[in-house]
């Protein structure tokens, strides 16, 4: 009976065309390899399982190829065949987590001044090089600079961090990137189909989301689930090996979320915990599911693998809703260790997903009250993010504070400076600073000025002397000339710096700014009064933030722009 090898070495890369996931650092080997332009020294790095050390015997096969150096080597010759059984004397490979001596290293640079025995090259390969003692990496740094024409190093580290700068210095730097789930998955449909093992797609999902960017860890993982499902890998007893939640419980409860259904929500979500699943995996598969119904409902055309059950709740869920949705996937993990106990943080997860998004609590989005605040807004303070007030809370505060606003009618969108022979200055500087729509430190100087004295041909402003810094001549010539051209005359302009500090109550900016304060205290007292806010904050121990809250229209702030 043939002895039996694990997948992870019988299916590992004899040549470049085999390594996956690494399209950066193949295409720079393969054009040195084929003009001829070598390196002395390679150092790989990476994280676990990624390819340096295999990286490093095809690159030897590269160079000792007798067919010449070339990045396609023909695999049946002798070095070729030598170096895939571990038997080619001119391949070193060297453990530095086992050999950190200074003498052994001595030992090693000794012998490589002697010409190759059996190939072209003599390859030293030191893996986790950074184990390595500081007197071992003293003693190399010569022969590393300006080693032997016959002589090619190539290390390999998961930690680069710890190795001397004048080590990194001398070597050409390879970074291997983790490997993106979909290549492992495909990578593991291609190996079960030579082996002719059958395998359900979602499986392969779960194990190569769980090998977390390593090929090598995928396949032992690979290997433990054919061993576990006897012969076959399925996605039940994938999800049962890992101890993660399959896809239909998740969809389960997503589904009655959807629905208003606390009782099967909650029934599901026991379900889970009984199976003894890790319960902050089921959080963040959860948040991948409604990510991928998200996207789905934004672009249905552009992922068209959906489940049929995920496209149904993307359709009976508002995309505000599968934000939240996230929102609360997300939070709840980060504050599970926070909770009384693993099942607690989850239930209560659930419950918080019902009352928000679902039917067993007010719906987000609905015609009669407006656009409600974002759910955010009552959460922990850890995790808030910025909420917006009702619409009805904004027309409300806009009408307490309309005798404020009428200072400013034209902020919100400042019109092109209009010339008119006949315009008449009747004192109000506010709506002429937004009338002229400055810019820069004009518009700095116009806004911290307030009139004294002005006629048909002059105009007089004082400025705080806490502003003094931001008087300039020519800034003030440039603001006299957009008075003039929004007067249509000529108009004098006389700036004088008084010894009031502070700016004044009645500048544009401090106008601007009380009508700010006014609009923000009419809407938070808007939130704070609001029935479902409140039925949040005591039913469910919520906290209101109040920095959170913000007007959704704000007449000062220009479009695009965010309001402060």
């Amino acid at each position: 009976m043939q002895a039996h090898r694990v997948l992870a070495r019988k299916w590992r890369p004899s040549s470049f065309a085999d390594v996956v996931g690494q399209t950066h650092v193949l295409q720079a080997l393969r054009h040195a390899l084929s003009s001829g332009r070598l390196h002395h020294a390679y150092l790989f790095t990476g994280t676990r399982g990624v390819g340096k050390t295999t990286l490093a015997r095809v690159l030897a096969r590269a160079l000792n190829c007798e067919t010449g150096v070339t990045p396609d080597p023909c695999g049946v010759c002798a070095a070729c065949r030598g170096i895939e059984e571990g038997r080619f004397v001119d391949l070193i490979e060297l453990d530095a987590a086992s050999n950190t001596q200074v003498d052994r290293m001595r030992e090693l640079l000794e012998n490589a001044t002697y010409a190759p025995t059996a190939g072209r090259y003599k390859v030293y390969v030191i893996d986790e090089v950074h184990q390595l003692s500081g007197s071992a990496f003293n003693a190399m740094l010569k022969t590393l600079e300006e080693p032997p024409d016959h002589v090619k190093f190539v290390l390999a580290t998961t930690d680069p961090q710890k190795i001397p700068v004048t080590v990194l210095s001398r070597c050409m730097q390879f970074g291997l990137k983790p490997i993106a789930p979909a290549v492992i998955a495909a990578r593991m449909a291609h190996i079960l189909a030579e082996e002719g093992v059958a395998a359900e797609p979602a499986a392969l999902e779960l194990l190569a989301r769980a090998a977390q960017g390593s090929l090598r860890d995928g396949l032992s993982l690979l290997d433990q689930a054919i061993a576990f499902g006897g012969g076959q890998v399925l996605a039940s007893a994938v999800a049962d090996m890992l101890g993660v939640a399959d896809l239909d419980a998740l969809l389960a409860i997503l589904t009655a979320v959807g629905g208003g259904d606390a009782a099967s929500a909650l029934a599901a979500a026991d379900a889970l915990s009984a199976r003894g699943v890790a319960l902050d995996g089921a959080l963040a598969e959860l948040a991948r599911l409604v990510r991928q119904a998200a996207l789905y409902k934004a672009l249905p055309q552009a992922t068209p693998d959906v489940p049929a059950a995920l496209a149904v709740i993307a359709a009976n869920l508002s995309a505000t809703d599968l934000q939240v949705l996230y929102q609360v996937a997300v939070h709840a993990r980060s504050e599970l260790d926070w909770a009384p106990d693993a099942e607690s943080g989850f239930v209560m997860a659930v419950l918080r997903m019902l009352a928000l998004a679902g039917a067993g609590g007010a719906p987000l989005t609905t015609a009669s009250a407006g656009q409600r605040p974002a759910p955010s807004a009552v959460e922990r303070p850890v995790s808030a993010p910025p909420a917006a007030a009702p619409a009805a809370a904004v027309a409300s505060a806009a009408s307490a504070t309309a005798a404020v606003a009428t200072v400013e009618p034209q902020l919100a969108a400042p019109a092109t400076p209009v010339v008119d022979a006949n315009s008449r200055f009747d004192g109000d500087w506010p709506a002429l600073v937004a009338r002229m729509g400055l810019g820069g430190k004009t518009r700095m100087l116009a806004d911290r000025c307030i009139v004294v004295d002005h006629d048909s041909r002059s105009m007089r402003l004082e400025l705080g002397a806490a502003f003094r810094r931001m008087f300039d001549p020519a800034v003030r010539d440039r603001l006299a000339e957009s008075v003039s051209a929004a007067l249509g005359r000529e108009i004098r302009l006389e700036v004088v710096v008084v010894a009031r500090q502070d700016g004044g109550s009645e500048t544009p900016i401090a106008l601007r700014e009380s009508a700010r304060s006014a609009r923000q205290a009419q809407a938070e007292q808007a939130i704070r009064s609001d029935p479902f806010v409140r039925g949040l904050i005591d039913e469910m121990g919520g906290v209101l933030l109040d920095a959170s809250i913000r007007p959704l229209q704000d007449p000062t702030t220009k479009p695009g722009e965010v309001s402060p």
